[in-house]
């Protein structure tokens, strides 16, 4: 009678869930959001120009990009002025819901930024956001 178990004798149930693999893969994901956030920031990489005061924030709009060489990006598309001149009232209408931000590099001349501007005004955009760092920011 000693290789049977009595009805008391029986192991208690144990009804906890073992969340250390839950944890893990929670971590994990945090991680790879942290990653993968900065990158989802629309446009090309420029030296931003600085600023005092609020700088707008580039995120649910059309974020139109003009690089040192005077280079017109359409999110990460590079496109002549005529193409940007033809395109951004459509891309504008169909994208940007929340409006239109330019993103100069800070060695950027007036000359290079100025039909950009002239051409988001022509097409119906007059409000389109400069986006700049602020002064205190480190680059």
């Amino acid at each position: 009678m000693h290789g049977r178990r009595r009805r008391s004798d029986r192991m208690a149930v144990n009804a906890e869930i073992n969340v250390v693999s839950l944890i893990d893969v929670m971590m994990l994901l945090m991680i790879v959001f942290m990653i993968t956030a900065p990158m989802l920031q629309g446009g090309v990489d420029v030296q931003l120009a600085r600023a005092q005061g609020q700088p707008l924030q580039a995120k649910g709009g059309v974020v139109v990009s003009v690089d040192a060489d005077g280079t017109i990006f359409i999110d990460r598309q590079a496109v002549s002025l005529v193409e940007f001149e033809g395109s951004i009232k459509a891309i504008a209408d169909r994208e940007g819901r929340d409006g239109v931000f330019v993103r100069a590099d800070g060695r950027t001349t007036m000359d290079q930024l100025a039909p950009v501007l002239a051409a988001l005004s022509a097409n119906g955009i007059p409000q389109a956001g400069l986006v700049f760092e602020p002064v205190g920011r480190p680059r």
